[in-house]
C-alpha cells in the first residue's frame, strides 16, 4: 500500500478512535481510558516486537521515562477534552502540535544566539494562536474554556514528546519499543490517577468493554499505519496528510454528535491547520528530522 494511502488510513482510524473515546467518556474517566489504551498497546507492541524478533531491553529508560510523562500527560488532557468538547475542536487543538513545535525551534534559536530568525516561522506561530482564539473565543462565563486549554495543552505536550522521540531515535530505539514503554507508561500512570482521583475502576458492561477494546486496537492499527507511511513515504507529505484527522473527526462530530458548525471554529480550524501545514514546511527546512525515528508522537 502507498505512503498517502497508508496515511489516509491512519488518519482516519485515529478519527475514529476520537469517536470511540467520547463515547467512552460517559462511561469512564480520562485517566481510565488511557490506562486500558495502554494495555492493549503494551500487548500489542510486546507481540510485534517478538514477530520480528527484537526485544524489549533497553539501555536508556531515563529517557523512556521522560518520553512517557510528556506523552502520557498529552493523552490524558486530549482524551479529556475528546470528552468534554466537540470532536473536530479537541482534534484540532491536539494537532496544534506542529505549531508548537515551531515555537520551540524559535525559543531555541533565541536560546542560541541566532543573529537571524525566520519571520515565516513567527508568522505561522502567531497564525495558530489566532485560529486557536476563533475556535475557543475565551470569555468569563464560557464553561468550555478550560476543556480547550487542556486540549490546547496536550498539543504543546505532543511537541514536547516529539523532540523526545527524536532523542530516543537518534540513541538507537527502535518504534516498536518507543511504542511499548510509552503504552507501559499509559497503563501505569492511568491506573494510579484513576485509584486517587475516581476511587478505583468502573464496572464494565458490554458496551463500555467493546468501546475500550475498540480504542486499543483502532490506536494500535493507526499507529502500524503511521509508522509505515514514515518509513516508506515523503515526510513533509505525510504531515500535510495528516491533518484529514481533523476533516475526519469534523464529519463524525456533526453526524454523530449534533456538534454545531459555526463559522468563527470553522475559520479557526482552517487557520490553524494552514499554520501547521506551513510550520512543518519551514521547520523541515530549517531542522529536518532524524530518518532513524519515523514514530509520530502526535498520535501517541
Amino acid at each position: 500500500m502507498p505512503a498517502p494511502l497508508l496515511m489516509i488510513v491512519a488518519t482516519f482510524l485515529f478519527a475514529t478512535m476520537g469517536v470511540c473515546v467520547k463515547l467512552a467518556s460517559d462511561l469512564y474517566a480520562a485517566s481510565e481510558i488511557v490506562m486500558y489504551r495502554g494495555i492493549v498497546g503494551m500487548l500489542s507492541m510486546a507481540l510485534l516486537t517478538r514477530h520480528q524478533g527484537l526485544t524489549l531491553a533497553t539501555k536508556v529508560p531515563g529517557m523512556h521515562i521522560w518520553r512517557s510523562i510528556s506523552g502520557v500527560t498529552s493523552l490524558c488532557l486530549w482524551f479529556y477534552a475528546i470528552g468534554k468538547l466537540p470532536l473536530a475542536t479537541a482534534m484540532t487543538l491536539n494537532y496544534m502540535s506542529s505549531v508548537w513545535m515551531a515555537l520551540f525551534l524559535l525559543g531555541g534559536a533565541v536560546l542560541m544566539g541566532a543573529n537571524k530568525l525566520d519571520w515565516r516561522l513567527l508568522a505561522s506561530v502567531l497564525l495558530g494562536f489566532v485560529g486557536v482564539a476563533l475556535i475557543l473565543r475565551p470569555t468569563l462565563d464560557q464553561q468550555q474554556l478550560w476543556h480547550g486549554l487542556a486540549g490546547l495543552v496536550s498539543g504543546m505536550l505532543a511537541a514536547m514528546a516529539y523532540l523526545q522521540v527524536t532523542a530516543l531515535g537518534r540513541a538507537g530505539e527502535p518504534d516498536l519499543r518507543v511504542v511499548f514503554y510509552f503504552s507501559a507508561g499509559g497503563a501505569i500512570a492511568g491506573g494510579l490517577v484513576t485509584a486517587i482521583t475516581e476511587g478505583g475502576l468502573q464496572t464494565h458492561t458490554l458496551k463500555g468493554a467493546a468501546l475500550l477494546l475498540a480504542v486499543g486496537l483502532l490506536a494500535t492499527a493507526a499507529q502500524v499505519c503511521l509508522t509505515r507511511a514514515y518509513a516508506i513515504g515523503r515526510p513533509l507529505v505525510n504531515a500535510c496528510l495528516q491533518y484529514l484527522g481533523i476533516v475526519f473527526s469534523f464529519g463524525y462530530g456533526m453526524l454523530l454528535f449534533k456538534d454545531p458548525l459555526t463559522w468563527p471554529a470553522t475559520v479557526g480550524m482552517i487557520i490553524i491547520i494552514g499554520a501547521g501545514v506551513s510550520a512543518t514546511l519551514l521547520r523541515a527546512k530549517v531542522a529536518p528530522p532524524p530518518k532513524d525515528s519515523q514514530f509520530n508522537p502526535n498520535e501517541g
